[in-house]
């Protein structure tokens, strides 16, 4: 039996015409990849504020380990809606102030996995 390698979500930042093309061939998970995040920002404040532009779906936060101690210290977000136009609504909401810094977001899509997790 051949062993199989974990799937990883992959978030791909296309304009909208190739996201609706990309879209009639796959299926898509619809988010944000939020960058310059504050490490003393958890998932829940996270999904907390980008709540406000409709239904979270999934939310992540990763960290960098070696960047933990430093004050320029920063963390990258993910956070996926039920629809494009939820995403697309939170994405035109910007800037973004989340915990106190001003974020930067990425509109992005992602092909749907198996694994919630991904």
């Amino acid at each position: 039996m051949e062993k199989m390698e974990p799937q990883r979500r992959v978030y791909i930042f296309l304009p909208k015409k190739h996201r609706t093309a990309l879209a009639k061939k796959y299926k898509l998970d619809h988010g944000l990849v939020i960058k310059d995040l504050s490490t003393n920002v958890n998932e829940g404040i996270l999904q907390a504020y980008f709540r406000q532009w409709g239904s979270i779906t999934t939310c992540t936060i990763k960290k960098s380990p070696q960047d933990s101690d430093s004050k320029s210290a920063s963390a990258l977000g993910y956070v996926s809606f039920s629809s494009e136009e939820e995403a697309d609504t939170a994405d035109w909401a910007g800037p973004h102030y989340i915990g106190g810094m001003e974020v930067e977001a990425k509109r992005v899509v992602s092909l749907k996995m198996d694994d919630p997790e991904g």
